[in-house]
């Protein structure tokens, strides 16, 4: 009897051994979470229409925007959202007359500087081109880096009667890296709105 349970008890010893240097092996894993993914996000191809409302200015959208009226309490004439509802973006866009007076055009160009340089806290870089659009027309462009709610922002001007400023907005939390394709689709169709704007 005796030996018996000696043998039993030697076995149970000889198993737990077993089962101890099982979970200490000598691989050494670790686990390491899996990094958080993003939800895919459909782009579709770009296509465009033309802006056929009536303002001082034209160009060619997106025909996946409606185009609607900027209803802030500040807007002015002409002042409208390029909406992207099913992207859930808006490109602002905010028209000023120069009437030929240097000191109205730059006191516009501040203003961009300053509504772009107001990101500063959260951006951890602004990044600033000066392009000229296939019409010969002269854009400046701000893009910003980080999780800012208007990652992309720019003005252009005929530097005597017209001053056009646009940004791009994201009314979500969505951290930038997240909506990096959809920062990049809708900069393209920017870019489409520049290079075929004509001031009437």
């Amino acid at each position: 009897m005796r030996s018996l349970f000696s043998t039993l008890t030697l076995a149970g010893i000889v198993s737990l051994l077993l089962l101890l240097g099982a979970c200490n092996s000598s691989d050494d894993q670790t686990y390491v979470p899996k990094p958080k993914g993003y939800n895919r996000i459909y782009l579709p191809p770009h296509s465009y229409q033309k802006l056929d409302e009536q303002h001082p200015y034209s160009f060619m959208y997106s025909q996946y925007a409606t185009i609607l009226p900027d209803t802030f309490a500040d807007a002015e004439p002409h002042w409208i959202f390029v909406h992207y509802p099913k992207l859930n973006a808006n490109v602002q866009l905010t028209y000023k007359q120069i009437k030929n007076d240097p000191r109205r055009l730059k006191d516009f160009i501040d203003d961009a500087y300053k509504l772009a340089g107001k990101h500063q806290i959260r951006a951890s870089a602004i990044q600033e081109q000066t392009v000229q659009t296939r019409s010969g027309r002269t854009a400046t462009l701000f893009r910003l880096e980080g999780d800012v709610p208007s990652p992309f922002q720019f003005y252009t001007t005929d530097t005597t009667k017209h001053f056009l400023r646009g940004a791009i907005y994201f009314p979500t939390a969505t951290k930038n890296d997240s909506l990096a394709p959809v920062i990049d689709y809708i900069q393209q169709d920017v870019m489409r709105m520049l290079n075929t704007l004509h001031w009437q």
